[in-house]
């Protein structure tokens, strides 16, 4: 084999290498800054019902009245992913993050008068501690999860972006 024969295989290998090494790193980049997208768009599609008012039990895709688990399961249905249709159920869909590391789109899950220690809310993470989500007079609404009522009834979060 001549010099410059093995000179232009180790060139095209050194290519090749970096070429998969950086295609690597753009496709291991690509699902979070999809799901980033994603989570924007649901949030966005949800600020579009601020204002609409609650109804337990509303049902699934009426946009008229929402439940907290019926508001989650449509806004989220139609960016595709499919949610079931209570909290509790919610609860165990994606994968649990920590309070500390949440992002936005992430589920959130607390415990309600109604439902004693079990899981009877859910809401979207929106970021700076703030979650979208629907209950009572305000009906869809923006609340912080460190107010005294939320952070003590806070049980969890999932991640199904």
């Amino acid at each position: 084999m001549s010099f410059t024969h093995t000179l232009a295989r180790k060139v095209a290998g050194v290519s090749l290498c970096v070429a998969i090494g950086f295609g690597g790193l753009a496709m291991g980049q690509a699902p979070q800054a999809s799901a980033a997208t994603k989570a924007d768009k649901i949030i966005s599609l949800g600020k579009n019902y601020l204002g609409v008012k609650y109804r337990f039990g509303a049902p699934s895709g009426s946009t008229s009245a929402f439940d907290c688990s019926s508001f989650t399961q449509y806004i989220y249905g139609k960016y595709g992913v499919k949610l079931p249709r209570v909290s509790s159920s919610q609860a165990k869909k994606g994968y649990a993050v920590a309070k500390s590391n949440l992002k936005k789109g992430d589920l959130v899950f607390f415990r309600v008068a109604r439902t004693g220690k079990n899981i009877g809310h859910v809401g979207v993470y929106v970021g700076n501690n703030k979650m979208l989500h629907t209950y009572g007079k305000p009906g869809v609404t923006y609340s912080s999860i460190n107010t005294s009522y939320w952070k003590s009834h806070y049980v969890t979060a999932r991640r199904v972006l």
